[in-house]
Order: C-alpha cells, then sequence, then structure tokens
C-alpha cells in the first residue's frame, strides 16, 4: 500500500491546479489565495479547511509544520511576465516566483511544481530571472527544467501555453528532462473542438446554462483586419470571436465584461450553415459590407461561465462564488485542470520509476 502523497497549494486561485493534482492521487494538506471569492470558491469543493486566505507574506513562516510534505505547486501571479502586461520585472508580482521558492526552501517537499505564461520560459527578457530561478532552486537541492506545454495537446480545448518549472530534491539524473518530457508526452490526448466540448450545455439561458454575460457586442468602425476571421479587430472591446470548429485563444482573467470571448449560437447549435463572423469577414475584405457602428446581431453572444469553466476543463459541478466579474477572473487565471493533471501524474511517475 503506497503512503498518501501530500502537497502544499500556492496562490491556489480557485482550485484548478489542485483538481488535477488531486485526480492523479495528491491530497493538498494546505492551501493559500488572497483574492477573498477565490478562496471561497476553494473551501465551498474543498471542505477540509485547508484553505488559508492572506498575503502569502504572513504565512510563510507557519509553513514548518508541512516540512517533508511530497509536492509544493502552485501558480503565482504572472501580470509582471505576461507578454499582455507591461512585463515590469519590478512589478511585486514578479518576485513572487521567488516567494514561491522560499516556501519550498522551508517545507522541503520532495517536489515542486510552478506554473507561469509561457514568456517566462523562453523570451531573452526573462533570461536573467530564469536563469537566477534555476540557479536558486540548484542551491537548494534541487534539479530543475521548464517545460512549456500548450493545453490542446493534453484534452483543453484552449491555444493556452504556459511554463511548467518542475524541481525533484536530490535528482542525480543526467537525463532527468527527456524523461520527464516522456512522461508528459505518453499523455497527449487531441482536445475536443469547441463545438463539441460546449454543445451538450445547452444554449445560453437555459437551467444547464444561465446566460451570465450581458456585455454587447458591437462593430469597429474602423475594422484593424487579419487572415483569420478571428484574428482581426473589427469588433470593439478586447472579446474576440471564438472559432467553434477550432480551439479557443487563453481565456483572460479580465473576461466579465466586453474582454469576453463570443460565438454564433446558431452556428453552435446547428441552425446556420456556417459562421456569421466569418461571413462578415469575407464581406469587410471584399468591400460588399461597409463597416458602421452598430450592434452585432443577437446570435452572436459572450461566453456564459459555464462554458468558460468548461473551456478550462472544469468539472461541471463546481461551484464559483462572488459576483459575475469575479467569478470570470477566477476561471480565466486559473490553470486548466486537464493540464495540470498531466504534470502532477508524470512527475509522480517519475519519482517512483527513476528515483
Amino acid at each position: 500500500m503506497m503512503k498518501e502523497i501530500t502537497a502544499v497549494s500556492l496562490f491556489t486561485g480557485a482550485g484548478g491546479m489542485d483538481i488535477g493534482f488531486e485526480r492523479a492521487g495528491v491530497k493538498t494538506v494546505f492551501a493559500n489565495e488572497l483574492m477573498k471569492e477565490a478562496a471561497e470558491t476553494y473551501n465551498a469543493n474543498h471542505p477540509g479547511n485547508v484553505m488559508v486566505n492572506d498575503d502569502i507574506n504572513n504565512v510563510i513562516d507557519k509553513l514548518e509544520e508541512f516540512r517533508g510534505v511530497d509536492f509544493v505547486f502552485g501558480g503565482p501571479p504572472c501580470q509582471g511576465f505576461s507578454v499582455a502586461g507591461k512585463m515590469d520585472p519590478d512589478d511585486e508580482r514578479s518576485k513572487l516566483i521567488f516567494t514561491f521558492l522560499d516556501v519550498v526552501e522551508k517545507v522541503q517537499p520532495k517536489a515542486f511544481v510552478m506554473e507561469n505564461v509561457k514568456a517566462l520560459g523562453i523570451l531573452e527578457k526573462w533570461e536573467p530571472i530564469r536563469k537566477k530561478y534555476l540557479e536558486r532552486a540548484q542551491s537548494m537541492g534541487y534539479s530543475c527544467i521548464p517545460i512549456i506545454l500548450n493545453a490542446t495537446e493534453y484534452g483543453v480545448s484552449q491555444k493556452r501555453e504556459r511554463v511548467f518549472f518542475i524541481g525533484i530534491k536530490g535528482n542525480g539524473d543526467p537525463f532527468f528532462e527527456y524523461h520527464m518530457r516522456d512522461l508528459i508526452e505518453q499523455q497527449k490526448q487531441k482536445a475536443p473542438i469547441v463545438k463539441e466540448l460546449l454543445q451538450s450545455l445547452g444554449r445560453a439561458g437555459t437551467e444547464m446554462n444561465p446566460d451570465t454575460c450581458t456585455a454587447k457586442i458591437t462593430f469597429a468602425t474602423r475594422p484593424i483586419m487579419r487572415k483569420s476571421p478571428y484574428a482581426g479587430m473589427y469588433f470593439n472591446g478586447q472579446g474576440r470571436p471564438i472559432d467553434i470548429d477550432g480551439y479557443a485563444n487563453t481565456l483572460p482573467a479580465s473576461m466579465g465584461g466586453n474582454k469576453t470571448p463570443f460565438i454564433d449560437e446558431e452556428y453552435l447549435y446547428g441552425e446556420a450553415e456556417s459562421d456569421w463572423v466569418v461571413e462578415y469577414h469575407k464581406g469587410l475584405l471584399d468591400g460588399t459590407i461597409i463597416p458602421e457602428f452598430k450592434d452585432a446581431p443577437n446570435r452572436l453572444r459572450r461566453i456564459t461561465i459555464n462554458e468558460a469553466a468548461r473551456i478550462q476543463s472544469f468539472p461541471d459541478n463546481y461551484v464559483f462564488c462572488g459576483n459575475k466579474g469575479k467569478i470570470y477572473t477566477q476561471i480565466g487565471n486559473a490553470v486548466p485542470c486537464k493540464l495540470a493533471e498531466v504534470v502532477a501524474k508524470a512527475v509522480i511517475k517519475y519519482m517512483q520509476t527513476e528515483m
């Protein structure tokens, strides 16, 4: 009988990463989150009183008691590193990846997994920070590698690319990265297209899929065109149309208003032959449509909370707390559950077979 695998969860948010680790057989013994509503969401779905809703700097000294757990995992806020943000290394939030390592140093887990934006894993701009992070992990006795994964290759219908820093204590394996990549890639699973994923929820406004985002969709009078109908900016606001025959772009934490992506509902439910957005884009390109400022047709609508949660691979029965805007934020901020599960399973298997 294998002993229970335990973990400390940091920057927990609504618990997307925790769900993945739980599915891989890990029990969270302590969780920490600053945002009140996200902590409430976590408690509503994980009634074990392990959540502490406070600033991580206030709880760090209390973590001694969890010394020797198997894992420390979490996704520190990434706005400081995000290409979408200001990319400021002095942003307070950028320092939290080192606070994560402070906890690792205190708790001395067998392994750690830290998720962040892809930029931190590859951009030259972040090379010094990456180097400092990896050197610090090494000085603490952890061999650590960054691995970039695209969620669509692991069952998540969203083009979300993220870096996972995986550290294992006392690991002298020269082929660590090779083995870890192999264990992750063995779990590759093509994600369903958005149409297949969302259809069974039913129309927006029905029982399983309440209509939750009322932000209007309006046309831009000066569209910025791209080859793809899903890439240009010919609607106002940052919410873009989703290609339901493919995958959603990364769901942002700023959803809830006009930054919420949208879909053609008639096309989603098979009542229309083609996506309205594609036809409109074609008309703009060939000059048969003159752009004017007006509301988009009703068949175009923002994705609902339940749809956003499904795109992030949360279970359908997951309970979210807070107002609508806060719930959209929690969903956008989360690590897709299925992606976290893949990484957790790979690390556990590595520790069982290679260590």
